[in-house]
């Protein structure tokens, strides 16, 4: 299902809108599910394509692979957190969190989608869902409530060997120390080991989940269900299911609600390169265009939607700032060459 459109250009016409939304008409959805308190099961994280669209962590990190900002959040986090020592760290290349080993697992084998781990967990706060002390957890496509602390979990997992255990480190977290064991798990499979008809079906599952969050009013969430989705997906022979288009668009929303109009204008692109006049990827790029100061290129694209649907009132309203913003700025390029020539 695609999302209705957004405009990020103030906040409060970001919160009309998202209320507006939640009026219209939806497919219908997926019922809510009840979440395990014991056995959970993880999103999809570690795969071929990761580099593709990277993790989805937060509004400045969301998509960070695609920037090239694993660097800088590296560099961050170590800033965050206190000295330790580099023999016995791991750094998460997206910058969440550090790991440091208090017990080195053994083997080269590490938990994959579908393994099945047992672990001893202590010190994750409530909102995780991981209880205290043993547990067992499935990573692949789960039920239980999607954010951030469950991507924590499973890319912490899919780090670690048999028998070993951490102590990990996250910026901003001021509670007791997180320590996870990896007591055992089974083996699993990677996404290019999985059938079309599994990976499709998983996609599937994560974008229903990303519209049900997007509707609750979390889109970094449902951004992140939306990347899943894709990262199955693009590991698909060309020209890959006609899903991606609707999974690039509604990542567009999320990523323009969450402040990031570059990568917003990316996933528009690779819309528009499959359907070039796909409406509300053009007003999506129009919007995205306007905010990255790109005013020419965001007239043309609000146009080209008018041009279809002249009474599309939201590309109207759009290209009405636009078209303010254009006199602003010229007049401010018209005062500037007066004061040098007058």
């Amino acid at each position: 299902m695609e999302l209705p459109p957004v405009n990020p250009t103030r906040e409060e016409d970001a919160s009309q809108s998202q209320q507006q939304w939640e009026k219209n008409s939806w497919d219908n959805l997926d019922p809510p599910t009840q979440f395990p308190t014991e056995t959970l099961e993880l999103g999809v994280s570690q795969d071929p394509a990761r580099q593709i669209l990277g993790n989805l962590q937060g509004p400045e990190k969301l998509v960070a692979g695609l920037e090239g900002d694993s660097d800088k959040s590296h560099e961050s986090t170590k800033a965050t957190l206190g000295p330790l020592q580099s023999s016995d760290l791991w750094y998460c290349p997206d910058g969440s969190f550090i790991k440091k080993i208090i017990v080195r697992g053994h083997g080269l084998d590490k938990p994959k989608l579908g393994s099945h781990c047992r672990v001893l967990a202590f010190g994750f706060p409530f909102e995780s869902g991981l209880p205290e002390g043993p547990a067992e957890l499935t990573v692949g496509v789960g039920s239980w409530k999607e954010d951030t602390w469950r991507e924590l979990i499973e890319k912490c997992l899919e780090s670690m060997c048999q028998g070993e255990a951490i102590e990990l480190q996250v910026p901003g977290h001021s509670g007791p120390p997180i320590k996870l064991t990896l007591d055992s798990f089974t083996q699993g499979r990677d996404s290019w080991e999985l059938e079309t008809s599994e990976k499709e079906a998983l996609a599937m599952e994560e974008r229903a989940r990303g519209t049900e969050l997007f509707r609750a009013g979390n889109p970094e969430g449902a951004a992140r269900c939306y990347g899943r989705a894709l990262r199955l997906l693009l590991t698909l022979p060309p020209p890959g299911p006609p899903e991606r288009t609707a999974l690039h668009a509604n990542l567009a929303a999320c990523q323009l609600l969450l402040g990031q109009p570059q990568l917003a204008v990316q996933s528009c692109d690779r819309v528009l390169e499959r359907e070039p006049d796909h409406l509300k990827a053009l007003y999506r790029r129009g919007v995205a265009q306007a905010a990255l100061g790109n005013l020419e290129k965001a007239t043309a694209d609000l146009k080209k939607v008018l041009a279809v649907d002249p009474q599309n009132r939201a590309a109207q309203e759009e290209l009405g700032k636009v078209v303010i913003l254009e006199k602003k700025r010229d007049a401010g390029l018209a005062q500037g060459l007066r004061k040098m020539f007058g």
